[in-house]
């Protein structure tokens, strides 16, 4: 984020907060015992004042500053709330109002006058003076005398005329008229003056509402540009196409937040579980300026934090233990974000010890999760993927932070829920890599559409790979599946239909069902149409029957009482007015690769 984009964050907050400041102020003068008013007009200055002073705005900081001591003092009622203090303060307020205007036209507003003016009634609170003021009269020469007499013999006074010589400003007597800087506005000046921030609060629900709504833009404009193709009318609409479709990525762009908005978060969360664990840990952060939808970045968050807290609990050994190793006592955890096409990558990177393959195959027979002979086939990348199985963890002892055996499922299922893919590298020893690939918007996926059953149905781009066509000889049955091979490589192979044309879920535990329709094709040279896909590093072969095209869908999920359909992730509409059902590729590989149907 840029020094222009902080400056704007920090005027609509500002003027928000001075917004609020008038109305509380108002509030307080006409009851003058409400603690609340009090107490919530002391948090905004303290932040306003913060907030300044990190922005370099120190006319702002330095106003805010004095006032922040005036209203402690008001909190401890040692200053009694008059109908001339509050002037004062109104003043002062107006003040502050001109400084935030004044910034963004880069204009300086005197304000030295004012904070001689605020000094003053800290000094009559320190010399325990009355504070009191007349309205446009002046201090008798009695009063000037005795407020003279009085601060010269505090301590304080010598330090505010030190500050006072430096700034060439004189500490000025309650009811003298103010420096120049500080007089009384022209008629013209005193007109109310209403000004209004360049940024609108608007609440997500209203952005959601608006990107449907443009969704259904989509969708209509893809009717009628299908309907003046049959007509010979394409270019009729180009404009229609280019408009809609800007509006759409406008709208999608609104939605857009920076990571880093997550990311920050994390210091507190590491520094809390490292302290819980006696380990030593920093954390570091890079690409947080990249944009992701803010809904698929709430989905997330909690997925997150699990990795976050595992980095910590699980692969961030103890300082002796890394003294051992030859590393150092400090442990190392880097969140790191980078966006490719229409996906944001997301690292979570540490330098720990690795995840111990053997020890997850030995918890893996010890909870059941697979036979012997399955597990021994499975690499040691396969076995890893274990970790995301509800219930499982391959810590000893439960703790408060880890052991419970929940967690890496949940992340699981959140990435799944985005249309998102979780990847695992890890070296034992030298630590392990989680990368989440997500989609920088829900709003819109590119996807494959095709046939099967003469039934629309599409694909996210996001798991495909290729598409390929092979013959029949190509395809060969291992035991209760079908394999084939891709650039060098065995992958499963399932067709389809089998499975969407069963009739229940007890069909679809038929050891020889997907055998069917590859039984079905008499000849050996028939070409079969392959969709190639990836999930979770696996590449599996779906059998379509024909294929029809690359398009941008809008996908919305499924309602009652479909909205638990196997394999099915949610529908869009074409522009031909068909609805279009979204393959879900995570449940068909889960069932693709049970043991009754496992191949590779």
């Amino acid at each position: 984020m840029n020094q222009e984009e902080l400056k704007q964050i920090f005027l609509a907050e500002a003027e928000a907060s001075f917004e609020e400041l008038n109305r509380l102020f108002t509030q307080l003068e006409k009851n003058t015992t409400d603690r609340e008013a009090t107490e919530a007009i002391f948090r905004i200055i303290h932040t306003l004042k913060g907030n300044a002073a990190a922005m370099g705005f120190e006319d702002i900081a330095s106003i805010g500053h004095l006032l922040e001591d005036i209203f402690s003092e008001i909190r401890k009622g040692k200053i009694v709330l008059t109908s001339m203090v509050f002037n004062d303060l109104f003043k002062a307020i107006d003040k502050l109002g001109e400084m935030i205007d004044g910034i963004k036209v880069n204009k300086k507003t005197p304000y030295k006058g004012l904070r001689a003016k605020l000094k003053v009634i800290l000094r009559n609170l320190k010399g325990d003076i009355e504070f009191e003021a007349t309205q446009g009269g002046e201090s008798s020469e009695e009063k000037d005398q005795a407020l003279d007499s009085i601060l010269a013999s505090k301590v304080e006074l010598q330090e505010e005329k030190v500050e006072a010589n430096a700034y060439n400003e004189q500490p000025v007597p309650i009811g003298v008229p103010l420096a120049d800087e500080f007089e009384e506005e022209t008629d013209e000046e005193k007109k109310a003056k209403i000004t209004f921030s360049d940024f609108v609060q608007v609440p997500v629900s209203k952005l959601d509402t608006l990107l449907n709504l443009v969704g259904e833009l989509a969708i209509e404009k893809d009717r009628i540009i299908a309907q003046g193709a049959s007509f010979g009318t394409t270019n009729e609409y180009t404009r229609l196409y280019r408009i809609t479709s800007d509006l759409q990525y406008s709208v999608m762009g609104v939605r857009l937040v920076q990571i880093g908005a997550l990311f920050h978060k994390f210091h507190r969360i590491v520094r809390d579980v490292a302290t819980l664990e006696g380990k030593k840990v920093n954390l570091k952060l890079e690409g947080t300026e990249i944009e992701i939808d803010r809904n698929v970045l709430q989905i997330i968050s909690d997925s997150m934090i699990h990795l976050v807290r595992n980095a910590v609990s699980h692969g961030i050994e103890g300082p002796e233990e890394r003294k051992k190793k030859g590393k150092k006592p400090e442990g190392n955890i880097l969140l790191r974000a980078s966006s490719d096409k229409e996906y944001v990558i997301i690292e979570v990177i540490d330098d720990g010890n690795g995840v111990d393959a053997k020890k997850i195959r030995k918890k893996v027979l010890e909870k059941n999760l697979a036979t012997p002979e399955t597990l021994s086939a499975l690499s040691d990348d396969d076995v890893v993927k274990f970790i995301f199985e509800p219930g499982f963890s391959s810590v000893e002892n439960v703790t408060s932070v880890s052991g419970r055996g929940v967690g890496m499922d949940v992340v699981k299922r959140a990435v799944d829920a985005v249309g998102g893919k979780i990847n695992t590298k890890t070296i034992l020893g030298q630590g392990t890599t989680f990368s989440l690939s997500l989609p920088s918007s829900m709003a819109v996926k590119s996807a494959l559409l095709f046939v099967v059953n003469d039934v629309e149905y599409a694909i996210p781009l996001s798991f495909t790979e290729a598409v390929i066509s092979v013959k029949k000889s190509a395809i060969h049955k291992v035991g209760n599946g079908l394999v084939t091979s891709h650039l060098e490589e065995t992958i499963s192979v399932m067709f389809l239909k089998d499975i969407f044309e069963c009739a229940n879920n007890d069909e679809l535990l038929e050891p020889h069902l997907l055998h069917k329709s590859f039984d079905k094709i008499n000849t050996d040279d028939s070409k079969i149409n392959i969709v190639v896909v990836s999930v979770d590093n696996r590449m599996i072969g779906f059998v379509v029957d024909r294929l029809l095209q690359q398009k941008e869908i809008i996908e919305k999920p499924l309602g009652k009482p479909v909205e638990n359909a196997r394999f099915i992730s949610g529908a869009t509409i074409l522009g031909n007015g068909n609805v279009c059902l979204v393959l879900d590729a995570n449940d068909i590989s889960e069932f693709l690769f049970k043991p009754t149907f496992a191949t590779v």
